[in-house]
């Protein structure tokens, strides 16, 4: 794969090193790696792209949020005081290296990645791209302005409420939070360990789900019946009402479902109230326990210290001894209800592929944080704390801006629907103001002509999910009468192939009209078209497939080969000959000339 940034990388960590110390935001990293470190890095990567290595991201820099181990540089999750060096990076980290990209610093988060604000960090609160009077939002704050700015192409976050997705909407960029885990969190200082997701942002969703294919895989299986797109008029639900919403936001809101709905897809209302009452409980309920079980000890053994190094968050610390204080009994019983309202609210998304919410519910000044931390931080999380505990998938975009504010909306996807969420965000995405743009004055363009040329493959087929190809000449291709049955069972189209010149083709007597292909020895190229499907998507359309068409192998013009369309004996001698058109619509065409 050619390399996906512009100019070397060598050239792209000068600019983005000048980039950083334009803008001036101390706040948003913890350590900042050195040039020297940093340029002997790029030109090894330079070198290997030179020699033809196959480097998927080479070029991009990318930013990881200082919970997730980069060898070399200290994870402090925030606290100075937890602070320890790795010795190897986490997976993630290490699977996008691997591929080419470069780290250029360890980014600044809400401590422990407990808050949704990007204040709660005694490295001082990470403050929004444009207007810097408002909060960035968290806990991935540094990542999301380091990539809002346009200082990196990439940003490693981490969300377990929320984290990954409320900084993204409020700076006007991509988030990406897949399933829970098909992203390893080996080598990431847990939050909550049940429902913490490693996330990736980036300022176009092209460009996250690169990055996503590559970091995902190896850590949870894929299931063999994984839709890898959404139908081509797909149905999304969206709140019927919606609490924490300024009248600006809901009517913006609404233009946006407007918007959707005239571009062909079924949009209608659902009750929202299972989700909600999920989303408090994560906090409201016993559930935080976890976060005590992930940090508590070392906290508790802080405050029992006499240095005063620790640098403690104070709300974050309130926060996290209240939950070691909540007993089991109670624990059990909220995990209980959270798997009943899990059940509701999937019983209300039954008929549909997505659901539609806003990222934010508002965007608070430091100010108003300040003087109400918990309670504005707690209101972040309307629209996202309960998707981890659903073990949903979700993908947050940029959809516009309102009262000078960014607006973003998240499409969540069911567990394993990472591609169908993907492929409904890529209808609603809005291209990003480009950060020379940004407030804090002329910031070099480090990132703004990073990306790849988009592919019709699903980033979880990237990261290891069982994708057959399936060649279709006739009434199966795109738009063709029968391609919703593909559709149906998840596929995604993967754009025009030819077959090897062993091919006839007949038109069959069927309803609707349909070509027959069978092997000759006297056989011509025949233009087709490519799916990718599951296994079991497979399966089912094999079991369903009407006489008298047959699926085998089928060799192509490139010499690979997939499964195909193939008609009977009986049939192809039955059928009329149309293989000197070559391709079926071009004899649809003449039928229907004049």
């Amino acid at each position: 794969m050619s390399n996906p940034a512009t100019g070397t990388a060598t050239a792209r960590v000068k600019a983005a090193l000048a980039a950083v110390e334009a803008v001036d935001r101390p706040e948003i990293w913890i350590t900042l790696r050195g040039e020297a470190d940093l340029l002997a890095e790029a030109a090894g990567i330079d070198a290997a792209v030179a020699g033809g290595a196959d480097l998927p991201l080479a070029g991009l820099l990318l930013a990881v949020k200082n919970n997730v181990d980069v060898a070399g540089i200290p994870t402090t999750a925030a606290c100075p005081g937890f602070a320890y060096l790795p010795e190897k990076d986490a997976d993630a980290v290490a699977r996008l290296r691997a591929a080419g990209a470069l780290v250029l610093g360890a980014t600044n988060l809400d401590q422990f990645a407990t808050g949704l604000v990007g204040a709660r960090s005694p490295y001082g609160a990470v403050r929004d791209s444009r207007r810097p009077e408002f909060i960035s939002g968290g806990s991935s704050s540094g990542s999301a302005v380091a990539v809002a700015l346009g200082l990196v192409d990439i940003a490693i976050g981490t969300d377990t409420a929320g984290s990954g997705r409320v900084p993204a909407g409020l700076q006007g960029i991509v988030g990406i939070k897949p399933t829970l885990h098909v992203v390893s969190t080996t080598g990431v200082v847990p939050a909550c360990r049940s429902w913490d997701a490693v996330t990736i942002f980036a300022r176009q969703l092209s460009t996250a789900e690169l990055a996503m294919g590559v970091m995902a895989g190896s850590a949870r299986t894929w299931p063999s019946d994984i839709r890898l797109a959404a139908p081509a008029r797909p149905s999304v639900a969206y709140p019927a009402s919606l609490p924490a919403l300024p009248d600006s936001w809901a009517a913006e809101f609404g233009r946006q479902v407007d918007r959707l709905r005239d571009s062909g897809v079924d949009v209608r209302p659902i009750e929202f109230d299972a989700f909600l009452d999920a989303a408090r409980l994560l906090y409201d309920g016993a559930l935080v326990a976890e976060r005590h079980a992930a940090v508590g000890s070392y906290i508790e053994t802080a405050d029992a210290g006499t240095d005063g190094q620790a640098g403690i968050d104070p709300t974050v610390g309130g926060i996290v001894r209240a939950a070691g204080t909540l007993p089991a009994h109670r624990y059990v019983a909220d995990t209980a209800k959270l798997e009943e309202l899990k059940r509701k609210a999937m019983a209300g998304l039954e008929g549909f592929d997505a659901l539609l919410v806003p990222t934010a519910p508002f965007h608070p000044t430091l100010d108003e944080v300040a003087a109400n931390p918990v309670g504005v931080n707690s209101l972040m999380g309307t629209y996202t704390n309960f998707c981890n505990l659903f073990d949903l998938c979700a993908v947050a975009v940029p959809a516009g801006v309102v009262d000078n504010s960014q607006f973003g909306l998240t499409v969540v996807g069911r567990t394993f629907d990472d591609a169908v969420a993907a492929d409904i965000a890529r209808r609603i995405e809005t291209t990003p103001a480009a950060p020379e743009l940004f407030a804090a004055g002329a910031v070099p363009a480090v990132t703004a002509a990073a990306g790849q040329p988009s592919s019709s493959v699903p980033w979880p087929v990237a990261a290891g999910a069982v994708a057959v190809p399936l060649v279709v000449v006739g009434a199966h291709r795109k738009g063709q009468p029968l391609a919703p049955q593909l559709e149906e069972l998840g596929a995604v189209w993967d754009g025009p192939v030819r077959t090897a010149a062993r091919y006839r083709m007949v038109s069959l007597d069927t309803v609707p009209p349909k070509p027959g292909v069978y092997r000759s020895d006297d056989g011509a190229e025949l233009v087709g078209e490519r799916w990718l499907l599951s296994p079991a998507g497979l399966g089912s359309f094999l079991a369903s497939l009407p006489e008298p068409m047959l699926l085998g192998s089928v060799q192509l013009s490139d010499g690979s080969t997939a499964v195909g369309f193939a008609c009977d004996a009986v049939a192809a001698a039955g059928g009329e000959d149309i293989t000197r058109f070559g391709d079926w619509l071009a004899d649809r065409k003449e039928l229907v000339s004049p």
